[in-house]
């Protein structure tokens, strides 16, 4: 019996083609996602980096004077704290890390240089440098000499908070000195508190 003609059951080029070709291209749209997506994941951390970099190099916004040539690098002593009432001296150094504060009083690095409009904080060990911190009253007097002058504060709040009281440390609307050590001053061990005092800029030169 004739069967007719024997059908042709090569597949054509074109049908083994097209699946290919769409899955390489969904692989390559699949790579440069992966790949765009790798390289934008860490963009928002450059960004803040870059952030908190700028802000550290300029210390001051666009609109106030920039009184300072250049900024310190970390654990360089850059001025110097005076306390008339103590007749003390303290080298002022770029940082607060343990190999920063064996040197003086340390500049919180988030904060603006000594003289500039705002909240310029140090810190320093109660065992040392800031040891006799307590015996100093509203009305005394910190002066800090630094390359951009001589700057004159004087005490205006004396307070204790907490050691994780983050007020320590924020901005304020004029030129402002805050000195900061553990307390109480003969704790031993890791103390609860800091002792906080806060002097606002009466004179520059």
């Amino acid at each position: 019996m004739n069967k007719g003609p024997k059908k042709n059951r090569t597949i054509p080029i074109r049908a083994i083609l097209s699946p290919v070709l769409i899955a390489l291209g969904i692989g390559a749209a699949g790579w440069g996602f992966i790949d765009i997506r790798a390289q934008a994941l860490p963009l928002p951390d450059v960004a803040h980096r870059f952030d908190q970099e700028a802000a550290r190099i300029t210390a001051v916004p666009e609109n106030r004077e920039i009184i300072y040539e250049e900024y310190p690098d970390q654990n360089q002593v850059f001025g110097t704290l005076w306390i008339p009432a103590l007749e003390q001296s303290i080298p002022i150094v770029e940082g607060t890390k343990n190999e920063d504060l064996k040197k003086g009083a340390g500049h919180y690095i988030d904060s603006v240089l000594p003289g500039i409009e705002d909240n310029c904080v140090l810190s320093g060990h109660r065992e040392t440098v800031f040891k006799d911190l307590g015996l100093l009253e509203i009305g005394d007097q910190l002066v800090i000499e630094t390359s951009a002058g001589v700057f004159t504060y004087d005490i205006s709040s004396i307070r204790i908070v907490d050691k994780d009281d983050r007020t320590v440390i924020v901005p304020t609307d004029h030129a402002t000195l805050t000195l900061t050590t553990c307390y109480p001053f003969n704790y031993i061990g890791s103390a609860p508190d800091r002792y906080i005092l806060t002097g606002d800029l009466v004179t520059s030169k």
